[in-house]
């Protein structure tokens, strides 16, 4: 019984997620779902970005946590439309879903946008399974979480487009061996894009912008 009611709630979900990815498609939309541990630096990293990219593009966040709306005040300050979701009025969901995605998106400001951040809840687990219409998955993994992540949760990775190793500037003052973690990851997923980088100091994050404006330039041309 359990099984089918997760299999009807997952229909469902997807069904909702094929919407959104119309909706973003037709709206010409690059969108991605950033996932992590908590901790990792997610909110951290949109920031860096936002600080590299200026008004280079046109971005918005939707951002997910349990029971606060301290990651999006941080984001407020680059006066880009932010629009927090708080999953403890959908009785402390671990995930966002394409629901909650999909109405946050329609309460954004009607403003433009080339790029979409939504910021997933923090958890290695659930976020994986619940599609949310967003184009491309991007995981993140900090050094501090140690090497072993990618085999005890393998679907994360196997489900992601891009992972970033975050707080590679630590790595003198850990037993992490870089190349070591990206070949497990590879091994997961040979079609991943694995970038090295440091939201504190600005390391590798030529890369990942680069990766971004494809992303945003692909879009344009396929819509």
């Amino acid at each position: 019984m359990e099984v089918k009611i997760l299999q009807d709630v997952l229909k469902a979900n997807d069904a909702i997620a094929r919407d959104n990815e119309e909706k973003f498609a037709g709206e010409k939309v690059f969108a991605l779902n950033m996932m992590s541990s908590p901790g990792s630096g997610k909110t951290s990293i949109l920031e860096t970005t936002l600080e590299k990219m200026g008004k280079e593009l046109r971005i918005a966040v939707i951002e997910g946590d349990i029971a606060t709306t301290m990651d999006s005040e941080r984001l407020i300050r680059f006066d880009i439309p932010v629009i927090q979701i708080t999953t403890e009025s959908f009785g402390n969901a671990c995930h966002l879903d394409a629901n909650m995605v999909g109405k946050a998106y329609a309460g954004l400001p009607p403003k433009p946008c080339d790029l979409l951040f939504v910021e997933n809840v923090g958890n290695l687990v659930c976020p994986a399974g619940f599609k949310l219409g967003t184009e491309r998955n991007v995981v993140v993994l900090s050094v501090t979480e140690g090497e072993d992540k990618p085999h005890k949760y393998p679907l994360i990775f196997r489900t992601a487009d891009c992972v970033l190793i975050n707080k590679v500037d630590l790595l003198p003052h850990l037993d992490f061996n870089l190349e070591r973690v990206r070949e497990a990851l590879l091994a997961i997923n040979p079609k991943l894009i694995v970038i090295s980088l440091s939201a504190k100091t600005g390391e590798g994050f030529d890369a990942w912008l680069d990766w971004l404006r494809e992303g945003v330039k692909n879009k344009k041309a396929r819509s």
